[in-house]
């Protein structure tokens, strides 16, 4: 394992330290591992809190800032925050609007994020939660009942986000949320495990003519193992289960995700081979992002996520933001 950390067992806490260093525009709480915007919600605003497993970065800390989250727990890699982190954060973020939690659908998550829901309402806080399951590769797995929660959460955080800073009340910004997450649906392929440093081996086995489809942003397995194909190859195998799990036809905001060990060059090349598919598959693609920013550690593999998009999201999604994973007009 070849690794820039010092003490595997660190690996978060240090992390965390040079988040608090490389943006100062943020505000790290190293006791909870909680990242803040700098200054306090203003008054009428809703918050948004998210979190999850560290590993993913940018989301969720990277996803702080103006337009977005107003925190962001960190678990340690691959692992839920606790409720009691889930409960500072939205305590601390109150500013009497109430606070929607935006949870990805992995058990541990859920469950955290409704016992910390629980505890908020009971000290007087107004809480709504909406749970991410956008993945088409599996209805459970290893670690979810249902659908995974997956690259509709960088999305959902960016539209809900705006209509926050556009003051939506806290029942309109759920039911956004609930919009966002069933016009979304996401796809992934593996061509390498990613390595926790903890374990300091790759989490699974892929051969080297192998890759796995519909792979889980832990690693979980997916539909199937198939020999590695063409780039050409590999677009249909994430475009076609997308298109023929809903219809997609109309606007959409499309994103090719890598998952953190793939080069740009890469993601730009395969995106030139899925654009033409969804544009076949009447998708007319309104916005897209291309790069890292949901991750999986050092995995080699990307994802691709469409949202179908009326004017309400897109004047939303170009809305100004302000974070280190996102930042435009602001």
């Amino acid at each position: 394992m070849k690794k820039f950390i010092n003490d595997p067992a660190h690996v978060l806490a240090e992390a965390l330290r040079g988040v608090a260093a490389a943006h100062p525009d943020l505000r790290v709480d190293h006791d909870n591992r909680v990242i803040y915007r700098s200054e306090p919600t203003r008054a009428g605003k809703v918050a948004l809190v998210s979190g999850g497993g560290s590993g993913h970065e940018p989301l969720h800390g990277g996803f702080v800032g103006i337009g977005m989250l107003d925190a962001a727990c960190a678990g340690e890699v691959f692992t839920s925050p606790t409720p009691d982190q889930m409960l500072a954060a939205t305590k601390a973020v109150d500013s009497g609007a109430g606070v929607l939690l935006i949870v990805k659908n992995y058990t541990g998550d859920v469950l955290n994020f409704e016992m910390a829901a629980e505890l908020a309402a009971a000290e007087g806080v107004r809480v709504a939660s909406i749970v991410v399951n956008d993945d088409v590769a599996v209805e459970d797995s290893t670690w979810t009942a249902g659908r995974r929660g997956v690259g509709t959460t960088v999305i959902l955080e960016k539209v809900v986000g705006a209509a926050a800073e556009d003051g939506y009340d806290l029942e309109a910004v759920r039911a956004l949320a609930e919009r966002v997450n069933t016009a979304g649906r996401s796809m992934g392929v593996a061509l390498t495990s990613g390595t926790v440093p903890t374990a300091g081996k790759p989490t699974f086995d892929l051969p080297e003519d192998e890759m796995e489809v519909g792979v889980g942003i832990h690693g979980e397995p997916g539909r199937h193992r198939v020999p590695l194909a063409s780039a050409h190859e590999i677009a249909k195998m994430l475009v076609d289960p997308i298109v023929h799990d809903y219809d997609a036809s109309g606007p959409a905001i499309v994103m090719l995700n890598g998952l953190g060990g793939t080069p740009l060059i890469e993601l730009y090349l395969l995106y030139g081979e899925v654009a033409p598919l969804l544009e076949a598959a009447g998708v007319s693609i309104a916005r897209n992002l291309v790069g890292d920013y949901i991750t999986s550690l050092d995995m080699a593999g990307a994802s691709l996520t469409v949202v179908k998009a009326d004017d309400e999201l897109l004047r939303l999604w170009d809305a100004p933001v302000s974070t280190p994973g996102l930042r435009w007009g602001a």
